[in-house]
């Protein structure tokens, strides 16, 4: 049976509000918990850092992706077996995100942006229908949905599209939108909603 897969993108960030790292962490402990397998960029500082150190801790299986120049200056997550390397960012987003079964986006900076935005334009135009969670945790996306809130307010994005992805405050709430918004069968990858790659 295939583990259904979720996909975080996060911050790589030591100098951040401590406060970040035990919500990430929850979160890699929650995805853990459901059986799931956690997919994160590979680093292992930062909330991508903390999120797998969550799913690990919680006996989670845990899947990375990335550069082989991280890899060079060690700063990949070596307590994770199944990593993937590759040689370029577009090769890994697109591992990222073909693993994923969800997206979830943690805080984060230029990268996780560009990911998170990436992910929901793939799904404005039908690439997939996989839930995404923006994980708003001490408020960090506010200036963002106020951002896409100006788009749909001004015709920039049409409003069926508000659907295309869901705001948690908590990590429980971000395990509870995926589960509501897969249909579900117990431990598996639904045929649906596009499995893993």
């Amino acid at each position: 049976m295939t583990l259904f897969r979720v996909t975080v993108y996060a911050s790589s960030s030591e100098r951040i509000d401590r406060a970040f790292f035990a919500v990430a962490e929850e979160l890699g402990r929650r995805i853990a918990e459901q059986g799931w397998e956690l997919v994160f960029g590979g680093g292992r500082h930062g909330l991508m850092g903390a999120v797998s150190r969550g799913a690990r801790h919680a006996g989670g299986a845990v899947r990375g992706v990335i550069l082989q120049q991280f890899i060079d200056k060690n700063l990949h997550c070596t307590q994770t077996a199944a990593m993937q390397s590759v040689t370029d960012m577009r090769l890994r987003k697109r591992g990222l995100d073909e693993a994923g079964d969800a997206y979830v986006a943690l805080p984060g900076g230029l990268g996780t942006l560009e990911e998170v935005l990436e992910i929901l334009s793939f799904k404005q135009i039908g690439l997939h229908r996989k839930p995404v969670v923006l994980l708003n945790a001490m408020g960090y996306w506010d200036p963002l949905l106020a951002v896409l809130e100006q788009g749909f307010a001004g015709g920039f994005i049409q409003d069926h599209y508000r659907g295309i992805y869901t705001v948690a405050a908590d990590p429980a709430a971000a395990i509870e939108q995926i589960v509501g918004a897969v249909p579900w069968r117990p431990g598996a990858v639904d045929e649906q909603g596009g499995g893993s790659a």
